[in-house]
């Protein structure tokens, strides 16, 4: 199954081009040390919680988006290998300096497809990230293959549940804090893609 790099990263809205250029800058490296599949998901229907949401999850300022990306992998080994390249390659310390956000509020972990439906890629994300008992995880497999069936069925092109495989605590922000993980909770990255919004 797809291991997935997920990333929520806070950018200041004047930059979403200086941003996008960053992306497609870095975008053939990251194929060249294994990605399968770069998104890049901007802010357009993002709504405030009661409780939690992506915006403070980043500690997002009035003028900033939010971005909801990932990195495709085949597999772990495959991501763990592109880990150490990333670290060791010149190119990608030379984008770290140009990087037009605060990058100790981006958020990211390593998850594992749990579920995967679909294969076609939309235009449009519905992105989330919810955490879940670790007692509760086959029950929430079988709730999500369900589910992911019945996006199907009303348009949604593709659907991935993937829990939280290698997912530290940060300093600043993390992935537990979408979702006010308690211990004992994995965290789910998910997303549905469909034609468009």
């Amino acid at each position: 199954m797809t291991y997935i790099e997920g990333f929520i990263v806070p950018v200041p809205e004047a930059k979403k081009e200086e941003y996008r250029k960053s992306a497609a800058k870095g975008a053939p490296v990251f194929q060249e040390f294994g990605v399968r599949r770069h998104i890049e998901a901007w802010d357009s229907d993002v709504p405030e919680g009661k409780v939690t949401d992506f915006r403070k999850a980043v500690d997002a300022k009035p003028d900033e988006k939010v971005v909801f990306s990932w990195f495709e992998y085949p597999d772990k080994a495959t991501r763990d290998a592109a880990n150490e390249k990333f670290r060791s390659d010149p190119r990608m310390e030379e984008m770290m300096k140009d990087m037009p956000f605060d990058a100790q509020r981006m958020i990211m972990g390593g998850f594992s497809a749990l579920v995967e439906e679909g294969s076609q890629t939309g235009g449009y994300i519905d992105g989330f990230v919810v955490p879940v008992p670790e007692s509760n995880l086959d029950a929430y497999r079988e709730m999500a293959a369900k589910m992911a069936k019945v996006f199907r069925q009303h348009g949604a092109l593709r659907d991935i549940e993937a829990v939280s495989d290698d997912v530290v605590h940060g300093k600043v922000t993390d992935v537990y804090r979408p979702g006010k993980a308690e211990e004992g909770e994995k965290i789910f990255f998910s997303f549905i893609e469909g034609p468009d919004k």
